[in-house]
């Protein structure tokens, strides 16, 4: 726990069960968080998935697939990807080329509603 982030305990030598209301008001302004209020979750692994599009098909269709097949997909060339963690809607991106090997850049965050 952080120095800024320290709840004020009760005096129990003065027999006060109750800590100043003064120590426990909520701070003015905006709570600022930094990576370091995550640490805990550092290690936690999540499954990160690029949806490049979705097809529909028959058991039959799917059974004839081959080598060289070209599989139709919803999306159109250069249409954003979605980006999924733990099977989650969390980003929607680009494909990208660095050294070789394919990757996604996020280029919009998505926010979900709490419930």
């Amino acid at each position: 726990m952080s120095d800024d982030a320290k709840v004020a305990l009760p005096d129990l030598e003065k027999g006060g069960m109750q800590p100043d209301a003064a120590a426990i008001a909520e701070p003015e302004g905006p709570t600022t968080r930094i990576a370091s209020d995550l640490e805990a979750v550092f290690d936690v692994p999540v499954q990160v998935s690029a949806v490049l599009g979705r097809a529909r098909m028959e058991i039959g269709d799917l059974l004839k697939i081959g080598p060289g097949t070209v599989l139709e997909l919803d999306r159109k060339v250069g249409e954003a990807i979605d980006i999924y963690v733990n099977n989650r809607l969390v980003a929607r991106g680009e494909v990208v080329l660095v050294e070789e090997k394919l990757g996604v850049t996020m280029t919009e965050i998505i926010k979900a509603e709490r419930t």
